[in-house]
């Protein structure tokens, strides 16, 4: 029997890659402006967050989406949306200004961390981050593999417990 998926349970698309390549040091949840037929895509889950980041200006302050590719949907036609367009984010002129100061410093960025939907308004969770060299990946996959591990050896109870 097919499994029924519920319509008011709403898709978070994460990007997981962030996590790994980055120190998320500060997050803030953001608005984004979409166009008709970039809902419908984000509410099918047809989003790649992996190569995006964000560009903050302070003079006007402004943040922008780059380089995250919304799916076309294919019931828009020729009406639809270019895939890799950049989009706007919509937060405070003085959270922007914070954090056009913050990307300033050598090394840091800002990237998407999650798009979700929040009472019908599409949000994008957003982080500064400054990028992990290769010993600090190497660290968080042995400490990801230690901890499956021991949630394998935690599984596995003797009989008569």
């Amino acid at each position: 029997m097919a499994k029924k998926t519920d319509p008011n349970q709403e898709r978070v698309i994460e990007n997981r890659k962030a996590r790994f390549e980055y120190h998320i040091s500060d997050t803030l949840e953001v608005g984004i402006a979409l166009r008709g037929s970039e809902v419908k895509s984000v509410r099918t889950g047809e989003v790649s967050l992996g190569e995006g980041y964000i560009v903050a200006r302070e003079a006007p302050p402004t943040l922008e989406l780059l380089n995250v590719n919304i799916g076309e949907y294919a019931p828009s036609g020729a009406l639809g949306h270019r895939p890799k367009r950049a989009r706007a984010l919509l937060a405070h002129k003085k959270e922007i200004r914070k954090l056009a100061k913050q990307t300033q410093v050598k090394g840091m960025t800002i990237v998407p961390l999650k798009l979700y939907f929040k009472d019908g308004w599409a949000k994008v969770l957003i982080g500064v981050a400054k990028g992990k060299q290769a010993h600090d990946k190497r660290q968080t996959i042995a400490k990801r593999d230690s901890d499956r591990d021991l949630q394998r050896a935690m599984s596995r109870k003797p009989k008569g417990w």
